[in-house]
């Protein structure tokens, strides 16, 4: 009979994470991983067969995260949920370094075809909830008559990505308030 977990699997691919983003994914190894969480290298090399495996399962646990970022119903605008749930998807991340190391992370999703497909799941699934908000934005009244929810989604989705890398070359404010006044000045011009 196998013995019960003590560390369950989303508390240990966040720890995967958070090592990645402060190590980078090159120098995350099972023994840096099990002295995060109090497991043995042996437990993580069962449990996960390789060090790409438990990267690849916590790139997955990532994108879930990312993907449910735009879940805000304590707001009640749409353009608001938008804001707050993709600086709510960079709050981890604190530091130059960290941002880096994120990067260093994308260059996986994009270079490694098992990766891609989680990346790729996930951006499909964020646009789809930013344009899902936008058209609940343009039932409120919040955005004016006219406006492209498809095209505008395609836009945030853009200024997100970008405004990431921005913050790292300028270092102003946090991720999250970076990433907030970029999305807000995008939807600046839409605003009704």
């Amino acid at each position: 009979m196998p013995r019960p977990r003590t560390v369950s699997d989303e508390d240990l691919l966040d720890a995967v994470l958070a090592l990645a983003h402060r190590i980078g994914p090159n120098r995350v190894t099972f023994a840096a991983v099990a002295a995060e969480v109090g497991l043995s290298a042996a437990t993580l090399v069962q449990r996960f067969g390789s060090k790409r495996g438990m990267l690849l399962a916590a790139d997955r646990r990532g994108v879930d995260l990312w993907v449910g970022s735009l879940d805000r119903p304590e707001f009640e605008s749409p353009l608001r949920r938008i804001e707050e749930g993709l600086a709510g998807a960079v709050a981890g991340i604190d530091s130059p370094e960290e941002m880096a190391n994120s990067v260093a992370l994308l260059q996986l999703d994009l270079t490694d075809a098992d990766f891609h497909a989680e990346t790729l799941r996930g951006a499909r699934a964020v646009r789809a909830d930013v344009e899902r908000e936008l058209v609940a934005a343009m039932d409120a009244g919040e955005l004016r008559p006219g406006t492209d929810p498809a095209a505008l989604a395609i836009l945030i989705e853009t200024v997100y990505h970008g405004a990431l890398i921005g913050w790292a070359i300028h270092r102003e404010g946090s991720p999250a308030d970076w990433l907030r006044g970029q999305i807000r000045a995008v939807l600046a011009p839409y605003r009704s």
